[in-house]
């Protein structure tokens, strides 16, 4: 069974960093791409923050460049998402995704994570 595991949201002040990870246990193969994205209410759409492929090839929100990092390790299946100049509208449950193969005669599919929750106040 595969789990995705974020950690590292909290309560920050505008002006400030936290860092994210997510990790990636259980019988796995392969990791491909792996994800951030961020929902600000249940039911609506999760917006896209950032994704980095296995190569390390990267992309952001437009809206999110220069202040977001997305790493990966890829020996430790895990994704880290460093966050600096935080706003208040960044408050969100950021979201880890993964896609991946529990083998090699296996197809990839995405995994989600929980969530953890961002607060950006005051």
């Amino acid at each position: 069974q595969v789990q995705l595991v974020e950690s590292g949201g909290g309560l920050v002040q505008p002006g400030g960093s936290l860092s994210l990870s997510c990790a990636a246990s259980g019988t796995i193969f392969k990791v491909n791409i792996m994800g951030w994205y961020r929902g600000q209410a249940p039911g609506k759409q999760r917006e896209l923050v950032a994704t980095i492929t296995r190569s390390g090839i990267t992309t952001y929100a437009d809206s999110l460049k220069g202040r977001f990092t997305i790493s990966r390790d890829n020996a430790k299946n895990t994704m880290y998402l460093q966050m600096n100049s935080l706003k208040p509208e960044d408050t969100a449950v950021y979201y880890c995704n993964a896609n991946l193969a529990l083998s090699y005669y296996s197809g990839a599919r995405d995994y989600w994570g929980q969530g953890t929750q961002v607060t950006v106040s005051s």
